[in-house]
């Protein structure tokens, strides 16, 4: 008697309960082929598989597998991911999802950005020219060892083309972040890269960076935070790998340009804590990504191009200054009009108020206009 199976359609059932390859492809929407595929990798076995002719069979309850894998499938998922989802409850395959999804769009995110620049740069439009020219930066930078701390691991530097924020951990924490500074500091040196070429030349330059901690004999234990911003003479880029963060002040409206590479912002991402959740989470400082001298995705850091415009002002700090200090309260600063060394001197303070338990970096810089 025919089985009605999925789809409202009528699949003859052999064996048994079990279907031809054939019948079982047309209800869980997967070819034939796939299906001989996910057999040879482990991920759906068939039910049987005949003796003689090698012929496979399916049963119904292998279905629901079938068409979890189809709809993986469908949004890209690696087939080593969906062997692992499909063995998790459905609680934790969802959660798993969630998380491989969010990974998506944050990448789509970036490369969103990149191709509308060199959109930009193929139609003769310079993306950094469309608000108005930027024709410097106005910048400051300071460092506190804090109230609790005994040493200072953080580094804070801002020249005329260069602004960088590095939080040192572990035995040789300092050096690694003074160490990761240095070898961005000669990008600011010769002509201004080629447009096309300033990604390519940041994300080398973190390469670098990466090298240098290790060069410096950081302790395995050992690396930094890395989120710095670089003035090529038309635009602004970032380059960002780790906790420490930039903001953007633009038309009194303050906001975060970087990402969190940690743990907890992972979980925040997947939905399975609340912001306010993460903000007293234990392990709220543990990195997913720093310099620490090791090759691997472990030290890809994120790079960008904002859409810089005069007027604009930066902020770019470690963890010791947002973690205790309310974005209302770094707002407030950052828009009361004083000078980029009068507000990193009041962010500072800011922290000691709140009893500045790590040390504390922050750099602000203005982005200038042409009659300035």
């Amino acid at each position: 008697m025919p089985a009605v199976v999925g789809y409202g359609e009528a699949v003859t059932a052999v064996d048994g309960d079990l279907l031809t390859i054939g019948a079982f492809a047309r209800a869980s929407r997967l070819s034939p082929k796939a299906l001989r595929l996910y057999d040879e990798l482990g991920l759906l076995r068939p039910a049987r598989v005949d003796p003689l002719s090698g012929y496979r069979f399916y049963a119904e309850d292998q279905l629901e597998r079938a068409r979890l894998v189809a709809w993986l499938r469908r949004l890209g998922m690696p087939l080593a991911r969906i062997r692992t989802v499909c063995d998790l409850t459905p609680a934790e395959a969802a959660a798993d999802i969630a998380a491989y999804w969010a990974g998506v769009e944050a990448d789509t995110a970036a490369r969103r950005d990149l191709a509308a620049f060199l959109i930009d740069q193929l139609r003769g439009r310079d993306p950094a020219m469309t608000h108005g020219t930027i024709t410097g930066i106005r910048y400051a930078a300071l460092s506190d060892t804090g109230l609790v701390r005994e040493g200072n691991q953080d580094t804070a530097y801002a020249d005329s083309r260069l602004l960088a924020v590095a939080d040192g951990f572990g035995t040789d924490g300092a050096a690694a972040g003074t160490a990761a500074i240095e070898a961005l500091r000669g990008l600011g040196d010769g002509p201004d890269p080629l447009p096309g070429d300033i990604l390519n030349t940041l994300s080398e330059a973190v390469g670098r960076a990466n090298r240098a901690v290790a060069e410096r004999g950081a302790g395995e234990d050992s690396g930094t935070t890395l989120t710095a911003m670089l003035w090529t003479g038309s635009r602004l880029a970032l380059v960002h790998v780790g906790d420490s963060r930039a903001y953007l002040l633009r038309d009194g409206c303050f906001f975060r340009i970087t990402h969190d590479h940690t743990l907890v912002q992972s979980l925040v991402d997947e939905g399975r804590l609340t912001l306010e959740e993460a903000a007293a989470h234990p392990q709220r400082s543990l990195l997913l990504r720093a310099l620490d001298g090791r090759d691997g995705e472990r030290s890809v850091p994120d790079v960008k191009l904002p859409d810089a415009r005069p007027g604009d002002r930066y902020l770019l700090c470690s963890d010791g200054l947002y973690g205790v200090v309310r974005d209302a309260d770094l707002r407030g600063v950052l828009a009361s009009g004083g000078t980029p060394e009068q507000a990193v001197r009041d962010l500072i303070e800011l922290a000691r108020a709140a009893g500045a338990p790590d040390n504390v970096s922050c750099v602000v810089a203005d982005a200038l206009p042409a009659a300035a």
